[in-house]
């Protein structure tokens, strides 16, 4: 796969219980939504500045964009029993069960048909959810983007961003549990991008002016 210029490219609360299948009328109805636009999905740490760049991509291109982070938190702001147990997971630092994740993802995919692409902002967040993501969709991603920063850095970034935006699962132990958790669940995601030949790493810690010009040339190749 061609990729740009200095950008790397290669060749839990989780529920135990799998999740229940979808009926054959609406799986069927995923999968022709879903067949035609582009799927990037962007990972990285909490504080690595995906959404940021996410949102800008979003309006250059005319994507949508899927922000899994956010999507969570509106969840969890919900008076019902599926949002008091969002709450108290995030509040954790844990991990949201993979059917709650899949349902948020593509019932936000579905309520937009027109898009020419879909960024998922902050997905998969383990080898279990890219599996049924694909089982769901019927298909790989297009792109998987990486954005490397380190735990220092995200750390900082997200204490701050915890005071601007008065966020609760900002806070400094939340914030090293959620890292600690996604370095220990992103290791087998990768290794399955990999061997896909899908991925693509860009550091995060330049100035956001050049991490957006080598997303927008990921994003190019691909069109």
């Amino acid at each position: 796969m061609l990729c740009a210029e200095g950008v790397a490219c290669s060749g839990s609360a989780s529920s135990s219980q799998p999740p229940k299948p979808a009926p054959v009328a609406a799986l069927t109805h995923v999968l022709y939504i879903l067949k035609s636009p582009l799927i990037i999905f962007v990972m990285g740490g909490p504080g690595c500045g995906k959404g940021t760049q996410c949102k800008n991509m979003a309006t250059k291109y005319g994507f949508r964009h899927v922000g899994l982070g956010q999507l969570l938190r509106q969840e969890a702001r919900r008076s019902t029993q599926r949002g008091r147990k969002i709450y108290d997971i995030m509040l954790q630092g844990l991990l949201v069960p993979t059917g709650i994740i899949l349902d948020l993802i593509s019932s936000t995919m579905l309520s937009h048909p027109e898009s020419r692409g879909f960024l998922i902002d902050g997905f998969p967040r383990g080898l279990k959810q890219a599996k049924e993501f694909e089982r769901l969709v019927g298909r790989a991603p297009d792109i998987v983007i990486v954005f490397d920063c380190s735990m220092d850095t995200m750390v900082r970034r997200v204490l701050h961003r915890g005071r601007v935006e008065h966020r609760a699962d900002d806070c400094e132990s939340a914030i090293r549990q959620r890292l600690e958790t996604y370095y220990m669940l992103r290791e087998p995601v990768l290794t399955f991008y990999q061997q896909k030949n899908l991925l693509c790493n860009i550091l995060a810690e330049e100035a956001p002016e050049n991490i957006f010009a080598k997303c927008c040339s990921v994003v190019e190749s691909l069109q």
